[in-house]
């Protein structure tokens, strides 16, 4: 199965740009799932889940944030924000012209997505949060500012693979096929040959010229109504196990499962992931 690829122009201060998502599954579906990646990912990061929701005859969205993938880069570096991506998927949400839709967001999708929701009149019916929370610690946010305003380049494949595995180890156990998969996805052909990392590298203006500090969303945490299923890798340094348990205690109506030996973030891309989000979103569907 493949998806149909797609594009819906979203607006900056620096002008119009094109948001590129893959539409799976049939267009007049009863059921509509938006999938958001994390902060240097793309919307393939979510192919395998994508197509086992498709087949199940649900339609299912996955886009490439502005600056990622093939979305166009900002022309000023400082747009690039979460009143940005908020402003993009308003723009996606209403091109898909529904009512309302599951979301699924990982880390930085996770964050729009809780964003959205705590929203008055949304039209997020269910949320499932992978491993991010509305208590992100500062020690977290300096590991990701190493990497994620620099540009990346490698002279092979192999190469690049040895840095995806590293940078990307909290995704889980995975197989040589689904870590090629990984490392072509991140990845844009360089001017000279080579490759280069598949995203803009001003994507990490908002980690520099400023002190790192807690982020405390516990605000839009408490405004969600709509229920959350909460994946949590069990080693993860972004979500701990004291946030994901007053995630349960206060806030949304909250079901927490655990992914053994991922960090941050799991990638989804297990059968017991599978299970475990097309489960729940057949039980709260049911309610």
């Amino acid at each position: 199965m493949e998806p149909k690829e797609s594009r819906v122009q979203g607006l900056s201060a620096s002008g119009f740009h094109r948001i590129a998502y893959r539409d799976w599954g049939p267009r007049d579906a009863g059921r509509t799932v938006v999938c958001v990646h994390g902060l240097t990912r793309n919307g393939r990061d979510f192919d395998a889940l994508a197509a086992h929701l498709a087949q199940a005859g649900w339609r299912v969205i996955c886009p490439d944030v502005v600056g990622r993938g093939d979305s166009d880069w900002l022309g000023n570096a400082a747009h690039y924000g979460y009143a940005q991506y908020l402003q993009d998927m308003t723009a996606l949400l209403a091109r898909l012209d529904v009512e309302e839709v599951d979301w699924i967001g990982t880390s930085m999708g996770g964050l729009i997505g809780m964003m959205l929701a705590a929203c008055r009149g949304h039209p997020i019916k269910r949320l499932v949060v992978n491993d991010v929370g509305p208590l992100i610690p500062k020690a977290a946010l300096e590991r990701i500012a190493e990497y994620v305003g620099q540009t990346w380049a490698f002279a092979d494949l192999a190469e690049a693979e040895r840095h995806v595995c590293k940078a990307y180890g909290g995704f889980g156990d995975l197989t040589a096929a689904q870590w090629a998969k990984l490392t072509r996805d991140s990845l844009r052909p360089g001017p000279d040959g080579g490759y280069l990392s598949n995203y803009d590298p001003g994507i990490g203006a908002p980690f520099v010229g400023q002190p790192l500090k807690d982020v405390d969303l516990w605000a839009t945490w408490d405004a969600i109504s709509c229920p959350v299923l909460l994946l949590r890798g069990a080693q993860s340094d972004l979500l701990s196990t004291e946030t994901a348990a007053e995630m349960r205690r206060r806030g949304p109506p909250t079901r927490l499962v655990e992914i053994p030996g991922a960090g941050h973030a799991p990638a989804l891309l297990s059968p017991f992931e599978f299970a475990a989000i097309r489960d729940w979103l057949d039980e709260t569907a049911a309610r």
